[in-house]
């Protein structure tokens, strides 16, 4: 009799072996494996035929190859420190950490241990409470207990939650190089916003010093009979434009070093700085063949990854069609009797293996598995999105910055004819051959042209900040 229960237990824990790889390996044949999404790009997504051939691609150099202004490299190292929004980032990513790490331990079985006590009484006004003549049975039992469960992978669930985890929090690495390199950009461009406005603001300071002095010239003119009062009037009122200007000028820095303080996370304060000419960039800037243009792009990577992941949980509500294999066991030490609990005869042991298969919640699990599919179309889209965007940013970018080469030395071309015309028109008027309008024309012009000539050196510097972004620098 026992020989034939121990070949019925041999034959069922043969079953199980057999049976056990046969499931896992038709895991495989459920979930697609995932595979990145080819020819999202070309070269004609750029609309320039500068792109160069080499692999060398500015993005990959530190911020600290590029901006080379001492200051400057300070203030971006101490906004990396102590900006509140790369701090949540790398919250994120702790968050994300400690999610990859609970998929990871999903695929063991869960195990707990400790004791346990049991106390019942039988109610006397039952069938079972007569059988003992009507007296009250006390019952306790004491145990000490070891108990399991263990969810085998069949359809590739807890694998496929496991790379959801994974994608999650490559997702938010990037998220957090993608904060980075915009802050790094931010940084950059607004410190270079902020020495233009101060070259801007040395120039209108000397304007004015020049006007005072034109006023008093145009004042002695008309005593000699060379100009009417309306000279003097119209000398007045340049003055008070360049005055004008440089409250704006003033203002608009003491705004932009409040903005530059958030950038930091400090609070408003003065922000030292250097001069506009002290600014030292390589203009020999490689943008990297098509292909390698948005490889270092974080808002690319991002945007994959919450694809990948939600690819992976289409392929986890599809596996929920199929049957779930459940095994527990339990084991360990139990007696009514405390003294013996620890003796051989108190030893217990029971396992239980369920394949369950779902039926009546179908339609439950049909909606969900649309909706994930619908969503990782989404994902698609926006990740296609993302592509588009970013490749029109490197096209505006270069575009950008091939316009502003040529712009700058226009500007510097106009603002020395103004000059020019300016001396000219003088010298006709203080030699009573000229019409005072033309001078205060070219003084007005000769200002804005000047003005003009410091927005397009800012500009040049804050296209290379912008190519540089557009390329996915800043993060390294």
């Amino acid at each position: 009799m026992r020989t034939n229960q121990h070949k019925k237990y041999c034959m069922s824990i043969k079953q199980w072996v057999i049976l056990l790889p046969i499931l896992l390996l038709t895991g495989c044949f459920v979930g697609k494996p995932y595979k990145a999404p080819e020819n999202m790009i070309n070269d004609t997504y750029y609309r320039t035929d500068k792109l160069p051939t080499d692999t060398l691609n500015i993005a990959n150099f530190s911020w600290k190859e590029l901006f080379t202004d001492n200051k400057l490299q300070q203030y971006i190292e101490q906004g990396l420190q102590n900006n509140l929004d790369i701090r949540n980032a790398l919250q994120q990513i702790n968050i994300a950490n400690a999610y990859l790490l609970q998929g990871k331990a999903a695929f063991f079985p869960t195990l707990s241990v400790g004791p346990s006590y049991n106390f019942q009484t039988n109610s006397l006004n039952t069938i079972f409470g007569q059988l003992g003549n009507g007296a009250r049975i006390l019952a306790n039992q004491y145990g000490l207990g070891i108990n399991t469960n263990w969810e085998a992978d069949i359809w590739g669930t807890i694998k496929n939650s496991k790379d959801i985890a994974l994608a999650n929090f490559l997702k938010t690495q990037s998220a957090h190089q993608a904060v980075k390199s915009n802050l790094v950009a931010s940084i950059a461009d607004t410190y270079y916003q902020l020495i233009a406005l101060d070259e801007q603001k040395k120039i209108t300071e000397q304007t004015i010093i020049y006007r005072e002095k034109n006023l008093e010239t145009t004042k002695a003119l008309k005593e000699a009979g060379v100009v009417t009062a309306v000279a003097i009037k119209q000398s007045e009122a340049l003055l008070l434009n360049s005055k004008g200007i440089l409250i704006s000028l003033d203002n608009s820095i003491k705004l932009l070093e409040n903005y530059f303080c958030m950038l930091l996370s400090i609070p408003p304060q003065t922000i030292e700085r250097n001069n506009l000419d002290q600014q030292q960039i390589n203009t020999t800037l490689a943008t990297g063949v098509p292909i390698q243009l948005l490889t270092n792009r974080p808002d690319v990577k991002v945007a994959e990854y919450n694809y990948m992941s939600a690819f992976y949980n289409t392929n986890v509500a599809k596996a929920s069609f199929y049957p779930s294999l459940t095994i527990t066991a339990s084991t360990g030490l139990q007696s009514i009797d405390f003294s013996k609990l620890f003796s051989a005869g108190s030893l217990f042991a029971n396992a239980t293996a369920s394949l369950l298969q779902p039926i009546t919640n179908k339609r439950q699990i049909k909606t969900q598995y649309e909706v994930a599919q619908a969503n990782q179309e989404i994902a698609f889209n926006n990740y296609k999105q993302t592509i588009l965007t970013a490749a029109s940013d490197v096209s505006n970018a270069l575009f950008n910055y091939d316009a502003q080469q040529q712009l700058i030395e226009i500007k510097h071309q106009e603002f020395l004819q103004y000059d020019t015309a300016v001396q000219y028109s003088q010298q006709l008027v203080n030699n009573g051959m000229g019409n005072y309008l033309d001078v205060i024309t070219a003084l007005q012009n000769s200002l804005t042209a000047e003005l003009n000539y410091i927005n397009a050196k800012y500009g040049r510097l804050s296209n290379i900040v912008q190519l540089y972004k557009a390329l996915g620098g800043g993060w390294k």
